[in-house]
């Protein structure tokens, strides 16, 4: 059985269990305080100095951050499995994406010197890092460890 997915609502701050058979038939929830509809981020959420505290900092569930640049021709390659994972792991885990050319502050904060960097944070805190191309395969494995 599918656990429920944990869906943070931006209007009232409650944390709502939703059942993940819902979010995969493209019912749109609601959350069961304010009754208002929850976001689903179904697509990497585009991350930047200014708001790294709202979206990942308090974020009630663990975050992959693509840390990329236009430029970079391996940041290409793996954007699409975090398009993939940004789909399948929704209401698990929160994808989002910074680049690193217009958000230098971040990128300072984590010592990032090599990119494309894969962080698992969870509350802001990085609990892992994945350098370079790696097979999706690996990329979800390590996650499966931040999500339990």
């Amino acid at each position: 059985m599918d656990e429920p997915q944990l869906i943070h609502c931006p209007t009232c701050g409650a944390n709502n269990r939703v059942p993940r058979e819902r979010i995969e038939k493209g019912l749109q929830p609601v959350c069961g305080r304010c009754k208002n509809p929850l976001p689903i981020h179904s697509k990497p959420i585009t991350v930047t100095d200014a708001n790294f505290a709202a979206e990942v900092e308090h974020s009630p569930l663990p975050t992959l951050l693509d840390m990329w640049a236009p430029w970079c021709g391996p940041c290409r390659m793996i954007a699409p499995v975090v398009e993939e994972l940004a789909t399948e792991l929704v209401g698990r885990v929160r994808v989002g994406k910074l680049n690193v050319d217009e958000n230098p502050l971040t990128a300072e904060r984590f010592n990032i010197r090599g990119i494309p960097a894969l962080l698992v944070l969870k509350e802001g805190r990085e609990i892992d890092r994945i350098v370079g191309v790696q097979p999706k395969s690996e990329i979800v494995r390590r996650l499966e460890r931040a999500i339990t």
